[in-house]
């Protein structure tokens, strides 16, 4: 008996184990990571829903956590293409290089949508592997949530009936909500939209809507006067009922729509913490939802 509570003294001054360190480079992938690793890892995420992706400085505070993560969860298709790969190879940390087992794409478990028939940066900001905004289609959660918690599992074995739990326990809340989602929005197909930067060609392909027109003339670069008024003319020939844009767009363009063409604007939260109402994953596309809904009643 005096040697079992011996034992147990022993076990108790000993560390926990080491959680494992992500590095998420949008607010959606580390929201994902947390559901999987509960307490099990320490998530750190590298943007705000307030800041455009593709434009993000390799600031040092970046790259100081860059250096002792575990794991790096990255959109890919090209939406860190200006600033992750400086981060990656400033914070000379060999496990989330690029084609090594702590650096994972979300993009590559999905089936991609506007992958461009031809390269040319005139096209303004395109992707040769397709739309980045993977995220805005709530389907894609279980396919990149399937694939991450597996990573999980292999970079930390001793943990991976944790991650495997509350995956399975994840995935069934997801599918959940899929059908309620669904059910909510059935009003919403076939509606036609003008957003202001392509990045909802998931959600709209999910829910069934149509893009008629796009505020900025190429992706990444900003409207025009003229090519505005193009748009309006747009407007009035295919009868859209809102314009879109995300949360950290600005906001001048498509108020100018508005103005002039009578359009509601639908402010989307685009990933977690865009508006006050998407507090987590869940809450995200319940506002999404709530929000494209307005305009029809």
């Amino acid at each position: 008996m005096k040697r079992a509570f011996l034992v147990l003294l022993v076990l108790a001054a000993m560390p926990a184990a080491a959680a494992l360190k992500v590095f998420a480079t949008v607010p959606e992938w580390g929201a994902l990571a947390q559901e999987i690793g509960g307490d099990q890892v320490q998530v750190f995420t590298a943007t705000t829903a307030l800041q455009d992706p593709h434009r993000i400085d390799a600031k040092p505070s970046l790259i100081a956590r860059a250096r002792s993560a575990d794991l790096l969860i990255a959109t890919g298709a090209e939406l860190e293409i200006g600033w992750l790969p400086v981060v990656q190879r400033e914070s000379g940390n060999s496990r989330i290089q690029s084609g090594q087992a702590g650096y994972f794409e979300a993009a590559r478990h999905v089936a991609m949508l506007d992958i461009p028939a031809r390269l040319d940066r005139a096209d303004g900001d395109v992707h040769a592997g397709g739309n980045p905004h993977i995220q805005t289609d709530p389907r894609n959660f279980l396919k990149v949530g399937e694939a991450l918690a597996q990573r999980m599992k292999e970079l930390d074995p001793v943990n991976a009936a944790g991650y495997d739990s509350r995956w399975r326990a994840f995935a069934e809340r997801w599918r959940a909500n899929l059908l309620r989602w669904e059910k909510v929005a059935a009003p919403l197909k076939g509606v036609a939209v003008i957003t202001q930067h392509k990045a909802w060609t998931y959600m709209l392909d999910w829910l069934g809507m149509r893009e008629v027109g796009t505020l900025e003339p190429k992706p990444g670069v900003e409207p025009t006067v003229a090519h505005l008024s193009q748009v309006r003319q747009q407007a009035a020939n295919s009868h859209p009922r809102m314009v879109i844009r995300a949360a950290y767009n600005s906001a001048r363009p498509a108020e100018w729509l508005s103005a002039e063409a009578k359009l509601p604007i639908v402010v989307l939260p685009f990933t977690v913490g865009g508006t006050p109402e998407a507090k987590d994953l869940t809450a995200m596309f319940d506002d999404t939802v709530a929000r494209l809904l307005v305009p029809l009643k």
